[in-house]
């Protein structure tokens, strides 16, 4: 096995040495980046972005990808800091091209130093409003050097947290400039967050639990807020750099 896939080496636009289309690793060939393995494609998993071209993405309330602010760079999809902050930059938000119910999302962020971005699921686009009024985030951030890793309740401002609600625990995130590896489960109302290899946080969606917790928070000025079952997955443009590589999800209906 280990001379048949010596045999198949080769390198991927990173340079990374692969197995064929698959690195090799611990005598067992899995996926380069921005690539799925067979078992995966077998197993319904789709490639959201494939490394080379922004397709199947657009810019959250309109039609096209953002001509500037996101760019596709050395294999990742890359969100140009502008340095404003909350403001944003000139690219804004980005979402894929299709809502999903229940999913299982996976994805590699790395954020830069004071840095801060989020993925937002469930997402709905509503007219002339941003789309955190609608949708649930996992944060993404340098917890050291950005502001919100010290804001908020109990850390949970801080990376893989439902934005200002709930914290993630353990706090396993890396620091700027590395690479994090993130789960987004959802299915009937269940939402799990995974970060690095562990479970940090998990919740229901309209249960009695969930609506004290909204009623408690800002977002209870927002009605359509957690209100959906499905909706599109949304990386967002916080005036930061940040970067994205291996986005893949599966459909759990």
């Amino acid at each position: 096995m280990i001379l048949g896939c010596t045999l198949l080496l080769s390198c991927n636009q990173n340079g990374k040495k692969t197995c064929g289309d698959m690195e090799k690793k611990n005598s067992t060939c899995i996926a380069a980046d921005n690539q799925l393995t067979a078992e995966e494609v077998k197993d319904g998993w789709i490639l959201m972005f494939n490394g080379q071209t922004s397709d199947g993405w657009r810019g959250y309330n309109k039609p096209a990808f953002p001509d500037s602010g996101w760019v596709i760079e050395d294999g990742t999809l890359r969100c140009v800091g502008s340095g404003k902050g909350e403001a944003g930059g000139k690219g804004g938000d980005i979402i894929f091209d299709k809502k999903f119910k229940d999913f299982n999302l996976k994805l590699d962020w790395k954020i830069s130093e004071g840095g801060n971005s989020g993925i937002f699921y469930l997402a709905q686009e509503l007219s002339n409003e941003p789309v955190w009024k609608s949708a649930c985030e996992m944060q993404i951030l340098d917890n050291e050097k950005h502001i919100d890793g010290k804001l908020g309740k109990d850390g949970n401002r801080q990376a893989g947290s439902l934005y200002d609600l709930i914290p993630a625990k353990p706090q396993n995130a890396k620091p700027a400039g590395e690479w994090n590896t993130v789960e987004i489960i959802v299915y009937q109302g269940t939402v799990v967050h995974k970060m690095n290899g562990e479970t940090v946080l998990e919740y229901h969606l309209e249960t009695p639990d969930w609506n004290k917790m909204i009623a408690e928070s800002k977002f209870k000025e927002f009605p359509e807020f957690g209100k959906y079952k499905e909706g599109f997955i949304c990386l967002q443009d916080h005036g930061n750099d940040v970067w994205y590589k291996n986005i893949k999800i599966k459909s759990l209906q």
